[in-house]
């Protein structure tokens, strides 16, 4: 893995994905984006990213379906999801498969890098306190 973090950003709202890449570059992390679960993993990140932030609702595969996905193929990454539609049964199937939050659009860039950060600090082995 890179020493930089990469974030893959997936969300099939090309405004989201520019102005989270805005976010995630401000704070120094290398950051893709990705209009589908299916061409992320079509994509050669896979193996270098280390937390995905990715929409629950899109066409083709959901973001819980790409969770589902990675934990079959072994791949265990952090995910952040961010919804327009936060459906309790989705939000509850994907903190019980280990997602690290379930933020509702639109949410507070505070938010977000406060989990980030938690994520890349557990990742690098450091404490931190809880960004909840």
């Amino acid at each position: 893995m890179p020493q930089v973090p990469v974030i893959s950003i997936i969300d099939d709202d090309a405004s989201v994905r520019v102005a989270t890449n805005r976010l995630i570059r401000s704070l120094g992390y290398i950051a893709h984006t990705f209009a589908s679960a299916d061409e992320f993993l079509r994509s050669s990140q896979l193996d270098d990213t280390a937390c995905i932030i990715a929409d629950v609702q899109m066409p083709g595969m959901s973001g819980i379906e790409l969770q589902s996905h990675l934990l079959a193929q072994g791949h265990h990454l952090p995910i952040i999801f961010i919804t327009a539609f936060p459906e309790e049964s989705a939000r509850t199937k994907a903190l019980n498969s280990g997602a690290v939050c379930f933020l509702t659009k639109p949410f507070d860039g505070a938010t977000l890098v406060r989990h980030l950060d938690a994520v890349l600090q557990k990742d690098r082995g450091e404490s931190g306190k809880n960004p909840i």
